[in-house]
């Protein structure tokens, strides 16, 4: 019978670090209807119908607005698909990613 050999147990301790933030943020355009970014809002945010329609008038009278904040492939893939969603309409409707400091 072979001898059980026991290694001692080693604590390393790994600082977690937590991933980047990244903002996806809404830009207006003249064009896009406003019941069509509500709509997308909903869709691709999960954002109730009042909080996608003050999101979406915040974005009209500043030029843009932060819609939310993920890590940034969450962020990414959002806000492409939301983009997508205005381009298959025929809309401008543009959604951006950038780094949260």
């Amino acid at each position: 019978m072979s001898p059980t050999i026991v290694k001692p147990k080693s604590t390393t301790k790994t600082k977690l670090q937590r991933p980047p933030l990244y903002k996806v943020i809404l830009l207006n355009d003249d064009y896009t209807p406003r019941e069509f970014v509500v709509s997308v809002l909903k869709a691709v945010f999960r954002m109730g119908e009042e909080t996608a329609h003050r999101v979406m008038l915040t974005a009209h009278q500043k030029g843009a607005c932060v819609i939310a904040v993920y890590t940034r492939d969450v962020a990414e893939t959002k806000a492409k698909e939301a983009t997508e969603l205005g381009k298959a309409k025929g809309y401008p409707l543009f959604f951006t990613t950038e780094p949260e400091e």
